[in-house]
């Protein structure tokens, strides 16, 4: 076996390591070997939000600053033991009328893909075979708007959701916004579960036309934070909880706490530091998965 390469046996299944040195992230050094590390470490809750879920990747086979691709077909040489599913694929950019994707469902699998350079992991809002069972609210600031400006946007959002008894959870998208993620009864269809998420961005642009924007047209966002609530559609994906992202420093899609984003509205916390993965694992250490209850499903959301 070449130098390179490393045989290792992951909760019983045989897999073949490569190029561990290989820096992925240049700017620190970061490399394949703790990308793999750190997915492993991340597994115990990762892989429960990754759970029956169609894993689009998006790889980085020559680190950060080398170009990327996105995959949601399984490779070639997928292992017979990794789980695919054959699901409908409209709009496949290449013109396929379905996809063989993969499901993280385990550790092996996510190792494999870890090796595979596939630094980024995003999954839909629906489970396969099933209607959503999570909202999930893009915040998206526009230059000057920053992260600030995401935790004052992230906290009306809040408190309107409440109103209509929908519980909200927040995290970092691990680059300039946020996301929040709310657990729903998974009964009713992505449509549906988009325009409750349009209405009520626009209910709250017309409240705050100074901070937020409800429309995807680029020109109306300086200075504002944009809602997106069309990442409820079907057909789109939001990163997961504890990926990785394709930044200058090895940075992840955090999960906040509700005081950490009060603080942050206020401007008592650094509004551009994103938490990298070390940070992440102390934070789970230390927290646990501040995203579990995502888990436990919701109610349904009001039609009208």
């Amino acid at each position: 076996m070449p130098a390179d390469r490393l045989k290792v046996d992951v909760e019983g299944r045989s897999l073949e390591l490569s190029n561990l040195d290989k820096v992925l992230y240049p700017k620190v050094g970061f490399t394949k070997g703790e990308v793999i590390d750190y997915y492993t470490r991340i597994a115990p809750v990762l892989l429960p939000h990754l759970q029956d879920r169609a894993l689009t990747r998006i790889r980085f086979p020559n680190g950060v600053d080398g170009g990327s691709f996105f995959e949601k077909n399984a490779p070639a040489a997928t292992p017979a033991w990794v789980r695919t599913e054959n699901l409908p694929a409209p709009g496949s950019s290449k013109g396929r009328e379905t996809i063989d994707y993969v499901v993280a469902d385990d550790l092996p699998t996510l190792v494999w893909l870890a090796n595979l350079a596939a630094l980024e992991l995003h999954t839909p809002q629906w489970k396969i075979g099933e209607h959503p069972d999570m909202m999930v609210v893009d915040l998206d600031p526009g230059a000057p708007a920053a992260l600030k400006q995401c935790c004052q946007v992230a906290l009306l959002m809040r408190d309107r959701l409440a109103e209509d008894g929908i519980d909200s959870y927040p995290k970092t998208s691990g680059k300039k916004g946020m996301q929040l993620c709310c657990p729903i009864a998974g009964t009713q269809d992505a449509d549906l579960v988009s325009d409750y998420a349009k209405r009520i961005a626009q209910e709250l642009e017309k409240a705050h036309p100074k901070l937020i924007v409800s429309k995807m047209a680029k020109n109306l966002r300086p200075g504002k934070v944009f809602i997106d609530w069309s990442q409820n559609n079907a057909a789109k994906t939001t990163v997961a909880p504890y990926s990785l992202r394709a930044q200058d420093v090895p940075s992840v899609s955090t999960p906040l706490t509700w005081d950490e984003v009060e603080a942050g509205a206020a401007g008592k916390r650094p509004s551009t530091k994103p938490y990298t993965a070390p940070e992440v694992l102390k934070r789970v250490e230390k927290q646990g998965d501040l995203l579990a209850p995502l888990l436990d499903g919701g109610p349904e959301l009001p039609a009208r």
